[in-house]
């Protein structure tokens, strides 16, 4: 059988529900609740259903309650990532893609996702996966998607004319 999990508080469990019961946030407030019947001496299994969790974390909150009070009981910001590019960098990304690609050189009549991809590999030596790309063009303002230019040795007579006799 499990040893029984040790609280280190000067609050008692009733001072810990009314705690629960003032908590804006579920979560601590479900936690509290927890921590308040193992001061009671329950049973992990039985506290931990109190609490709506397993219990293997039931004893993750109450190493936490122990150090770090009421205040160890909320969640962690996690943050953002760090981003790959400077804002320099992605401003030159930019405006690689505005320019639009050279028909004779990039052989195609518009970028993608993976010709950006490329550009950023062979340019700023960062790898990017593919649909990342086309997260980082959203956040540029720029769509990943866009329609067809007009084909450079299009006949723009001709197109007119067909419009006019279908």
């Amino acid at each position: 059988m499990g040893r029984s999990l040790a609280v280190t508080t000067t609050l008692s469990a009733d001072d810990l529900r009314k705690l629960a019961r003032r908590e804006r946030d579920g979560r601590v407030s479900l936690r509290l609740i927890a921590v308040a019947a193992v001061l009671e001496g329950a049973k992990r299994q039985v506290a931990a259903r109190q609490g709506g969790m397993d219990r293997q974390t039931l004893c993750d909150w109450v190493h936490r309650f122990n150090t770090d009070g009421v205040e160890g009981l909320r969640d962690r910001a996690h943050g953002h990532p760090v981003r790959r590019l400077t804002a320099e960098q992605e401003a030159q990304v930019r405006a690689h893609v505005l320019a639009g690609p050279d028909p004779e050189k990039d052989r195609l009549v518009r970028w993608r996702c993976i010709d950006v991809q490329a550009y950023i590999a062979t340019t700023f030596k960062v790898e990017y996966h593919e649909s990342t790309v086309g997260k980082l063009l959203h956040r540029l303002g720029l769509c990943h998607v866009s329609v067809r230019p007009a084909h450079p040795q299009g006949d723009a007579e001709a197109q007119a004319a067909f419009k006019k006799t279908s």
